[in-house]
């Protein structure tokens, strides 16, 4: 039987963002980062790190992303693409909560 989780909930109750990864899937191969921009919220960091890549779905409202990799409006329903050490930060410029979610894996480089 698969197993469930609830990512919007723990989302919340951690302060905007859970990560779904080896504590609750025990395997490195992939993990989930489900997160939650109050409208006006600036700066949550996205950062994939060595041996990781990242892509970046606006799930729910658009997402302002800012940084040397990327920068600009990342509209609802669109995706991005972050390697390794490839970085910016999220900020929701709407009057209603954004929701993104980050999906990872390895890159195939040790980290």
């Amino acid at each position: 039987m698969l197993k469930k989780f609830s990512v919007a909930r723990l989302a919340r109750e951690a302060g905007g963002e859970h990560v779904l990864g080896v504590k609750d899937l025990h395997t490195h191969a992939c993990y989930l980062i489900y997160g939650e921009l109050a409208p006006g919220e600036q700066g949550r960091p996205v950062k994939p790190g060595s041996g990781h890549e990242e892509i970046l779905v606006a799930v729910s409202g658009d997402l302002e992303l800012n940084g040397a990799a990327i920068s600009g409006t990342l509209p609802q329903g669109e995706a991005v693409h972050l390697r390794e050490e490839e970085s910016c930060t999220l900020s929701n410029p709407g009057s209603s909560p954004a929701i993104y979610i980050l999906a990872g894996g390895h890159s195939g480089k040790p980290h």
